[in-house]
């Protein structure tokens, strides 16, 4: 018990003196303007914060959840196909992947989908 203690407690104290060593000396410029500033990408922070948004970003992302939680309620379904009747189960996955494919059709048909223009 004793050796373990010991060990655990030399182990945390060269971490604690090697952390402190590297905190000393990478110190580099503190009053850097640049690495002070949220950005380092060579964004300008001072600009306006409202950019125009891209409606054909905001639908995908709408797609893609969708898409997401589909995948979080078929999966319990595949758990539970044997303990619940075969023919309930399968009407009501069918159904349920069917209305996910009309809206699939339906924002392929309206242009949500098209990466190109």
């Amino acid at each position: 018990m004793f050796s373990l203690m010991s060990i655990a407690i030399i182990v945390m104290i060269i971490a604690i003196v090697v952390m402190v060593l590297a905190s000393l000396l990478s110190k580099k410029a503190l009053t850097d303007r640049e690495k002070s500033s949220p950005f380092e990408c060579g964004f300008d922070p001072m600009n306006s914060s409202r950019l125009p948004f891209s409606i054909r970003f905001f639908l995908i992302a709408i797609i893609f959840l969708i898409f997401d939680v589909e995948i979080a309620l078929i999966l319990p379904m595949i758990m539970i196909m044997k303990f619940s009747n075969l023919i309930t189960w399968t009407i009501t996955s069918i159904i349920f992947i069917i209305i996910l494919l009309v809206g699939l059709y339906h924002e392929w048909n309206q242009g949500a989908l098209n990466w190109s223009s």
